[in-house]
């Protein structure tokens, strides 16, 4: 049978008999407007390939991010913080905070009393080397004494008896530093008004100890007896004195050499400024008579007792 008897079901059995490529792919035009076409095309397929050539230089998915390049000053940032402390540089630390702290305070407390001297008037600096070479002369005395009393010791025909005279002398001075005997002699009469009620136990306290370390050896305050044991506590409407309440005006009678006693409260920066500076009234008084006669009790203490047989 020729070829032009073949019937239309044939013809569509030999178009659909082309290769799957064949159809897929469009057909390229022939001819004037060929490159019309092509043109056209390109143009369609240039976005995609731009955005394509724009994504080269991005990292795949699957790839691992590349990491960014840092500055010396982003560098050392990052090595400084977060920091990176173990346990002995943290010890270390603390102990070289502590020791600055302590240093700071120090200095300051130096430059406070330096600041003090350096301010003070000539004859106020004259009367603080005075009482240093007061102090100075005490303690030598007081050294002399105790030499004294050895040497007699030592050549006394009698040792026995000098001893037992050199115990009687001893126990009387106890007895007046212990507050178990009155006493009187010379010495200063300090009277402190609080008007306002701003003097603290702190204050009273700071002046019984310039007193004591100006040679006092017996002071009264309010009638209570002032001993090595004392202590001051604020207390309402006051202040507490071994336990005992006192209220202003504060009146201390002290037995000792007034030409020390009263400069000492005097100094530049010392007892009688700082109260003024709180707005109390200070006066100290000279007598070549002083009693002090209120006492404590003698204390038997419970576990001390003689080391000497």
């Amino acid at each position: 049978m020729s070829s032009q008897d073949e019937t239309p079901e044939n013809s569509e059995n030999s178009e659909t008999s082309q290769s799957p490529e064949a159809a897929q792919s469009p057909e390229t035009p022939k001819g004037p407007d060929a490159p019309e076409a092509s043109e056209n095309r390109l143009r369609k397929e240039l976005p995609e390939e731009v955005r394509a050539e724009g994504n080269a230089e991005a990292p795949d998915a699957g790839a691992e991010p590349r990491k960014p390049v840092l500055t010396g000053r982003q560098r050392l940032a990052k090595g400084l913080w977060p920091p990176r402390v173990s346990r002995a540089q943290f010890i270390v630390a603390l102990l070289l905070f502590g020791l600055g702290f302590g240093l700071a305070v120090q200095v300051a407390s130096n430059s406070d009393s330096d600041g003090a001297l350096r301010g003070a008037r000539q004859e106020d600096l004259v009367r603080i080397l005075d009482e240093l070479d007061d102090r100075t002369q005490r303690l030598e005395e007081e050294k002399q004494g105790l030499e004294d009393q050895r040497t007699e010791l030592e050549n006394s025909s009698d040792q026995a008896e000098e001893a037992r005279k050199q115990t009687v002398e001893k126990e009387k001075q106890l007895a007046i530093l212990a507050g178990t005997v009155a006493a009187q002699g010379p010495g200063i009469t300090l009277t402190i008004e609080d008007q306002k009620g701003t003097v603290e136990a702190d204050m009273l306290l700071d002046a019984i100890q310039e007193l004591r370390a100006a040679g006092a050896e017996a002071i009264q305050v309010n009638g209570v007896r002032v001993v090595a044991g004392t202590y001051l506590t604020d207390v309402s409407g006051g202040v507490a004195v071994d336990g005992n309440k006192i209220s202003a005006p504060y009146r201390f009678k002290v037995i000792g050499k007034p030409q020390d006693l009263e400069p000492a409260l005097n100094i530049p920066g010392g007892v009688v400024q700082t109260l003024e500076k709180e707005q109390a009234t200070v006066t100290v008084e000279r007598s070549d008579k002083i009693i002090v006669d209120a006492l404590r009790p003698a204390k038997r203490p419970d576990y001390a007792r003689s080391s000497s047989q």
